[in-house]
């Protein structure tokens, strides 16, 4: 029976590591296209948060605390916020209102619309993914106790 649970366990092990990343670059595509269509930083952020997830059903929480410390988690979730708040102070800087992205490019507000909405994204879908992977942990572990 154990050569049983093994190979299941092994089979289970390669295919998330297989899948693993075409799913984060399908989360990143979310991420990046968001402005243009649906999607966008919440959903690619949700994807990217399950990939990790993934990994860590497939291979077991242990080793998906060695790979994803705490620390990196609470760095992620306040780098998000950061990179949020951040364009909207810059402008403000710039003589716009918060998050008008069109003051952060004298002569271009087309360009620094689009460059603001991604920066925007990008900044939601680290937050979004760090706190699913945050919650997860929280909830398994407390499970485990």
């Amino acid at each position: 029976m154990s050569t049983v649970d093994d190979s299941q366990h092994i089979m289970r092990q390669i295919a998330a590591r297989v899948s693993i990343p075409f799913i984060q670059l399908f989360g990143l595509y979310v991420i990046a296209h968001g402005e243009a269509g649906p999607g966008g930083g919440f959903q690619g952020g949700v994807i990217l948060g399950a990939s990790v997830i993934l990994y860590i059903l497939a291979f077991g929480i242990d080793d998906g605390a060695k790979r994803i410390h705490q620390w990196k988690s609470d760095v992620l979730n306040s780098v998000g916020l950061l990179v949020f708040a951040g364009i909207g102070l810059l402008c403000l800087i710039q003589g716009g209102n918060y998050l008008q992205y069109n003051a952060l490019i004298a002569g271009n507000p087309k360009l620094a619309s689009h460059l603001g909405i991604i920066g925007i994204e990008f900044g939601i879908g680290v937050t979004v993914a760090a706190i699913m992977i945050t919650l997860f942990f929280e909830t398994a572990r407390r499970d485990v106790k």
